[in-house]
């Protein structure tokens, strides 16, 4: 078994249950803050009531287009429309298939093809794709229903689903309302790449994401006094189960980012008090921060005043609002409610974590694979430690198999998250599901307090002539602590001799590089 949960989590039993239990217990608090003109600084607040009578309507709509039980696909930027089409095919119409918004157009067309989708809700800029899905003689798809308003006989735009679902309901059509939902069946299907012709399928259902939803919430603290800024895209299942279902099951408020150049500035004018995302952004970030403070003289006062308050706090003083009043010149640059950020996908340098932390920030580190729904372990206020991801979470049982000398074998896991199997690939499904237990492909070890540190995944670890074991994931956090350098990848190359050369490629900060040594190309 997992580790204790920390804080309590109301019980749900499907997708359909957490959405109707939020609108419930959150109806006229705001869910979603947008943007509506950055100039002027205009935003539009929609409730949970008004989230919840969106979902219905466009479910409705969907199910009078003949829809029931098909799947459908949705591709677009993060923003408000992708939450209400994902929500509402889901919970009462059929399978909802996402798809990666970075793909390239033959790549859309692959995956939509092998979704057998019926329908694909997009927005503007995936529109030439979809007019050629049209136009391949394989094509499937009955309907395109596009986000933003398009003049175009073969397309649906949303608002008019919109708008058609709200007059059916008014008409007292209770067929998606009262549709009933098996959390036991095959409803999300997520593609793990955009390598079509490699990549895997994941089937998951409501009760995989739902039982996930409920455990991260028994060890952390996000409640319906946060705004989360949600940036990591939509159709990744870390964003959207922790970032978007997630927040929506607490009654927190949902913010979109404008894009990698406006983090700083969309924390600061929505006063976000929650992220989370992945390493590479929390280092970019932490690195402008001390550079900021460095630059107005500040830094060895925050150094003295961080060793100060982690004196306090190892006799046991909890020293979060001191450190908010004594950095609060740091915090304005920011945002004066930020609290929490939660980091995923791959290890992050400790020097960020403990820098975040001393700042009065708390810095949790995750683990999880799309095909856990995603999370297996995470830290907490109880339970971290630098180079851990955390104790399992409390449904969650870990196993270290084949473990070798040094203590670091498989790390296989037993959850009621676990998937489903890959969609059309029963053989695949066989490899890495024996007996309810999943082979997460990745090596690790447990502390004797039950803390999961990973090592790498099995197939990347190089294997030396004299039987050493080389984690290239250790080297590039290493290689990534430095501040000119902005992301690595390490990898053997076989030498002369039989054995093989470590190497690594890397990209460079330049920035920080004329910064430090100046423009070395006019030296």
């Amino acid at each position: 078994m997992g580790g204790k949960k920390i804080y309590d989590a109301r019980h749900i039993t499907d997708l359909k249950d957490l959405l109707n239990q939020s609108v419930e217990l959150f109806g006229n608090k705001t869910a979603f803050k947008l943007k509506i003109d950055s100039e002027n600084k205009i935003y539009k607040e929609i409730s949970y009531s008004e989230f919840g009578n969106d979902v219905n309507s466009l479910g409705t709509a969907l199910l009078n287009l003949g829809l029931k039980d098909t799947t459908i696909n949705i591709i677009s930027d993060n923003r408000y429309e992708w939450a209400v089409s994902y929500l509402a095919v889901v919970n009462g119409v059929g399978i909802v298939a996402p798809l990666d918004k970075a793909l390239t157009s033959n790549e859309i067309k692959s995956l939509v093809e092998r979704s057998n989708s019926k329908a694909v809700i997009f927005s503007k800029p995936y529109l030439e794709t979809m007019l050629e899905i049209m136009l391949e003689p394989t094509c499937n798809v009955k309907y395109f229903i596009c986000m933003d308003n398009v003049d175009n006989p073969n397309i649906i735009n949303y608002s008019e689903l919109i708008n058609i679902g709200k007059k059916s309901l008014e008409n007292n059509n209770k067929e998606y309302i009262n549709a009933q939902i098996n959390p036991e069946k095959f409803s999300i299907l997520l593609f793990t790449s955009g390598t079509t012709s490699q990549s895997k399928a994941v089937m998951l259902s409501h009760k995989n994401i739902a039982s996930n939803v409920m455990d991260c919430k028994m060890f952390l603290d996000v409640t319906d006094e946060d705004t989360v800024l949600s940036f990591l895209p939509l159709h990744h299942t870390f964003e959207c189960t922790a970032g978007f279902l997630l927040v929506i099951y607490v009654g927190a408020t949902i913010t979109y980012c404008d894009g990698i150049r406006h983090i700083a500035k969309n924390i600061k004018e929505y006063e976000i008090s929650a992220m989370i995302c992945v390493p590479i952004l929390y280092e970019n970030m932490y690195k402008k921060l001390v550079a900021t403070i460095k630059e107005k003289g500040k830094w060895e006062t925050v150094q003295k005043a961080s060793a100060l308050f982690n004196g306090l706090e190892a006799i046991g003083i909890n020293t979060s609002e001191m450190k908010r009043k004594v950095f609060k010149d740091i915090y304005s640059n920011l945002s004066p409610n930020l609290r929490l950020f939660v980091s995923g996908a791959a290890a992050i340098n400790q020097d960020v974590v403990k820098g975040f932390n001393d700042l009065g920030i708390s810095f949790f580190q995750g683990y999880g694979l799309t095909e856990t729904s995603p999370v297996i372990a995470v830290e907490n206020e109880k339970n971290k430690k630098a180079g851990s991801v955390g104790q399992p979470l409390p449904n969650c049982n870990v196993e270290i198999r084949n473990v070798d000398s040094n203590g670091i074998g498989e790390i296989w896991v037993n959850a009621p998250y676990v998937m489903l199997g890959y969609y059309h690939n029963r053989e695949e499904t066989a490899e890495v599901i024996q007996d309810g237990w999943l082979n997460t492909g990745d090596l690790g070890y447990l502390d004797k307090n039950g803390l999961l540190y990973i090592q790498g995944r099995k197939k990347n670890v190089i294997v030396l002539k004299n039987g050493k074991n080389i984690f290239p994931e250790e080297l590039e956090d290493l290689l990534n602590a430095s501040p000119y350098i902005i992301e690595s990848m390490v990898f053997g190359k076989p030498d002369k001799k039989g054995d093989v050369d470590i190497c690594a490629k890397i990209v460079y900060s330049e920035s920080e590089i004329i910064s430090e040594f100046g423009n070395i190309d006019e030296k």
